[in-house]
């Protein structure tokens, strides 16, 4: 699912903010799975603050050269395109209107070609299934006309941006409903299959009410994330209620994760029982799209403004 994600995010941007053009060329080859997208805003030293990202395109005649270094693409290696948000105009009256994106188009596979390198998979605790890569950015040329939404959309990448993160949180809400569904089935068929004290565990009420506990969190995250997608699709904007199902459906899933692991006890340990897996992946949903402070932000500020006292 997390390679579905980042694909269908630059998918998404490009077909709700790229030109004609864009379209009819990229999109039939991502449908597919000819081409393969990947999606870049963190750099080494910032993650949650895309403001301070230092990646630059300058302006050479009618082309843009690019240096820099991104962080943490999914999908980087295999990927033929990587929707790449960097600086651009320093003059802007705003620090979010400063920001470009550009679908750099490159060869799949790590090694340099034309001013891009992919050095290598960056080696994670979980999502095994998947590469995630740095990206190094050394005089890369690339014409304007390879701007999100062509040259007139210089300066708005920002934007276009947070429009396919808003895609992504629901999706990454989507992948911790998943985890903890598995770690819920997993912890309640355990219960009734170990016995300790001449009994089921689950019929020992500290078991049973973690279970109890654990149903209402999945089923409490997942509504809220098929709510925040139904809204997505609907064609509105979605920020509050994506932070808030990504925010929830993340914390619960480590939460559930965790109570699975501890009724599974030292089994739960051994790689040879599934859980030792999920509780490796649960943590990344706590990080990926945005940490749970960042969801929390984006949902108090909107509070604030929707609830404005009058004066």
């Amino acid at each position: 699912s997390g390679v579905i994600n980042t694909h269908f995010i630059v998918a998404y941007l490009v077909l709700q903010h790229g030109t004609e053009e864009q379209r009819q060329r990229l999109l039939p080859k991502m449908a597919t799975g000819e081409v393969r997208g990947a999606f870049s805003m963190s750099e080494p030293g910032c993650g949650s603050d895309v403001s301070a990202i230092t990646t630059r395109a300058d302006r050479d005649g009618d082309d843009y050269v690019i240096n820099g270094q991104k962080m943490w693409l999914t999908n980087g290696a295999r990927a033929g395109v990587v929707a790449t948000l960097v600086k651009t105009d320093e003059g802007a009256d705003s620090v979010y209107r400063n920001m470009t994106t550009f679908l750099l188009e490159k060869e799949p596979g790590f090694g340099t070609h034309g001013g891009i390198t992919i050095p290598g998979k960056l080696d994670k605790l979980g999502y095994k299934g998947v590469e995630t890569t740095e990206m190094i950015l050394d005089g890369h040329r690339t014409p304007a006309s390879s701007i999100l939404g062509g040259p007139e959309a210089a300066g708005r990448g920002f934007y276009q941006m947070m429009d396919g993160v808003e895609v992504g949180r629901v999706n990454v809400a989507a992948r911790a409903c998943g985890i903890m569904i598995r770690a819920f089935e997993l912890a309640i068929a355990y219960a009734q299959q170990r016995r300790t004290f001449g009994h089921q565990i689950a019929d020992h009420q500290a078991i049973a009410f973690k279970l109890a506990d654990m149903a209402t969190k999945v089923e409490a995250g997942h509504l809220m994330m098929v709510s925040a997608a139904r809204k997505k699709d609907s064609g509105q904007r979605n920020d509050v209620e994506a932070g808030m199902a990504k925010y929830l459906a993340s914390e619960y899933c480590h939460e559930v994760t965790t109570e699975s692991f501890r009724i599974h006890g030292g089994y739960g340990y051994s790689k040879e029982y599934e859980i030792e897996r999920l509780y490796r992946e649960a943590p990344f949903m706590l990080i990926g799209e945005g940490t749970s402070e960042v969801q929390k932000r984006i949902i108090s500020r909107a509070l604030l403004k929707e609830y404005k006292l009058p004066g």
